[in-house]
């Protein structure tokens, strides 16, 4: 086997261009088990035409434009400089509103201005969350769990240490139901990614960077070609994920009333 040559492909995709949360380069070299919810199916479900609506963390707005939502009735927060810029110059032109934020602790919103929060895979202050959502409003977050990929990170990073190990379902449910929240839906699970080549992990742990922690195809060479001899005897490379959901609502205190 021909590791320089599999080497220079792998650099290859770690410099390959990515924008937004667009793993299209991947298709056919990755497959994943379905979660048992349809995050669009839900986000849907509570959206109507009228609500004001705000997605946190959009990326570069890939997921939000399959909505369909009234633009002028869209804003979006962003931090990641590339995927911001993005968002300026696909969705600023048409109608929606873009805030790059650096601290989720401060969102640029007056109190009470959103129907409805959507929040996939970003962090949130749920002071600001509460905030900034209007009585009665819908807050839907789907989250990456602490132990997800820990497993092919371990396999490529000795002694890696999980990020966020209190990044749980139990522990979110308990954190929004404390800020006055009822707890509608919550969901958990740990679906499996199935790589076809080694360089699809790259490309993969290059953009999930919190996962995979200082990697590099020349620091982790030896592991890439572990891997290689892996996938070269049962055809694929398992990682294992975590998923979980939470949809709530903040509950509105009427004054005056016990």
């Amino acid at each position: 086997m021909d590791y320089q040559k599999l080497k220079e492909q792998w650099l290859l995709e770690k410099i390959a261009e990515f924008q937004g949360w667009d793993f299209s380069r991947l298709d056919g070299r990755w497959a994943h088990d379905e979660l048992p919810w349809d995050y669009a199916e839900i986000v849907c479900s509570y959206l109507s035409p009228e609500h004001r609506l705000l997605d946190m963390g959009t990326g570069g707005g890939e997921f939000l434009l399959t909505l369909q939502h009234p633009y002028p009735l869209t804003s979006v927060t962003e931090a990641y400089p590339p995927n911001a810029e993005l968002c300026f110059e696909k969705l600023a032109p048409l109608g929606i509103q873009v805030k790059q934020v650096l601290d989720d602790g401060q969102l640029p919103f007056e109190n009470d201005t959103f129907d409805i929060i959507i929040n996939r895979h970003e962090y949130f202050d749920m002071r600001e969350v509460r905030r900034v959502l209007k009585p009665n409003g819908i807050f839907i977050t789907q989250q990456v769990g602490g132990e997800n990929s820990f497993d092919l990170s371990a396999a490529l990073i000795p002694g890696v240490m999980s990020q966020f190990p209190e990044h749980t379902l139990k522990n979110n449910v308990e954190l929004i139901a404390s800020q006055a929240f009822e707890i509608l839906m919550q969901a958990e699970d740990f679906p499996v990614t199935r790589f076809f080549d080694v360089g699809a992990i790259v490309y993969f742990a290059k953009a999930a960077v919190w996962d995979f922690p200082g990697f590099s195809v020349e620091g982790c060479f030896s592991q890439l070609c572990n891997l290689q001899e892996q996938l070269e005897e049962t055809g694929l490379i398992e990682n294992r994920e975590h998923r979980f959901i939470i949809v709530s609502q903040k509950i509105h205190f009427l004054t005056g009333t016990l």
